[in-house]
């Protein structure tokens, strides 16, 4: 993020890019980047680099990180015009990978591409990700707004980000714990979160995003934009009883769940059991797509899974509202069975 000055650039605002707008930007986004200020963070916007400090006390620290984007959702925010929320999704996609390995977020930097810089949006885009980084203890350290007139349409941008954290090396998850026998738990998403929607514009291409859904109770564009669950808070004080976590995003149970357990093993997976918001039905009817394919996709519900002893599972379920056991760890191959 550039320092704000009152400075203007006629022959490159006359290119398309409007050095005065960025400035404006910073101005209207500072208020939000105050927001996440916690200890640790060293300086403020306005420098080339972000600076944190590690915490104190602990004996070996390792840095995790994690990058990502918000794919094409942004077209559904494009449409609406609502522009606040896909921020939470940057970070969320971020911090829960992070959170994957154990790992506490640190802080957090995002990057915005922009055909045309009109400060109030990028503000908006930055109060997301700003919230984004309150609902994960996180801070925001800086990022970058490039204006890129004749690449993205005036109307259009992209957000990209990345975040760090830190664990204790002897605290590192590790999938080889996991034995025949654990429970895993699903922790309920909060709807389709930032995955699929290459396939979900198609689906529901034509629709009206305005329109009311009764089955979802409320329109099909706020269903859709509904920012992906942080669960940086719920989860993190369980890391000392949890055996390995898997993040739901892209590839969906397929290609997600068999990373976090070893070779040899397989979560089965009982299906009915999960609890999948009407969205996904919805989908699935609209694209006329069979069931077991919206498991290779979409989350389906389900946008973090817990594995850890059958004998911690009672206290887990406790912790986390809404959570609850839809399967176990058997010996196979595949890394995943579902029925």
């Amino acid at each position: 993020m550039p320092s704000e000055r009152n400075t203007t650039s006629t022959s490159y605002r006359a290119s398309g890019v409007d050095v005065q707008a960025g400035y404006d930007a910073v101005r209207l986004m500072k208020e939000h980047v105050e927001r996440t200020n916690i200890p640790g963070v060293l300086g403020g916007l306005g420098g080339f680099g972000g600076m944190f400090e590690l915490p104190e006390g602990m004996r070996n620290p390792v840095l995790v990180s994690g990058t990502d984007g918000v794919g094409t959702k942004l077209k559904i925010a494009f449409t609406l015009k609502r522009h606040d929320t896909v921020g939470i999704d940057c970070v969320a996609m971020c911090v829960n990978d992070v959170l994957c390995c154990g790992a506490k977020p640190l802080f957090f930097l995002d990057y915005v591409a922009v055909g045309k810089n009109i400060p109030e949006r990028v503000a908006a885009i930055v109060s997301g990700v700003a919230e984004g980084c309150v609902r994960a203890g996180c801070a925001l350290i800086g990022g970058e707004t490039a204006e890129m007139p004749g690449f993205y349409p005036e109307d259009e941008y992209d957000i990209a980000g990345f975040c760090v954290g830190v664990v204790e090396r002897d605290g590192i998850l590790d999938p080889s714990n996991v034995r025949a026998g654990d429970a895993v738990i699903a922790l309920p998403s909060s709807g389709v979160h930032s995955n699929g929607f290459s396939l979900v514009r198609k689906v529901f291409s034509g629709h009206d995003m305005n329109g009311y859904i009764p089955e979802l109770g409320r329109t099909l564009g706020e269903e859709l934009l509904t920012p992906t669950r942080i669960y940086v808070k719920d989860v993190l004080p369980l890391i000392p009883r949890v055996k390995s976590i898997a993040h739901i995003t892209g590839g969906g149970f397929y290609e997600n769940i068999p990373r976090a357990i070893p070779e040899g093993l397989a979560a089965k997976i009982d299906t009915s059991s999960i609890k999948t918001p009407p969205i996904f039905d919805a989908i699935m009817k609209a694209g006329n797509i069979e069931r077991e394919e919206m498991f290779h996709v979409f989350n389906m519900g389900v946008g973090m899974v817990i594995i850890a002893g059958r004998d911690e599972a009672d206290d887990l379920l406790g912790a986390v509202a809404g959570s609850y056991v839809m399967g176990e760890i058997v010996k196979g191959e595949g890394g995943i069975l579902l029925w």
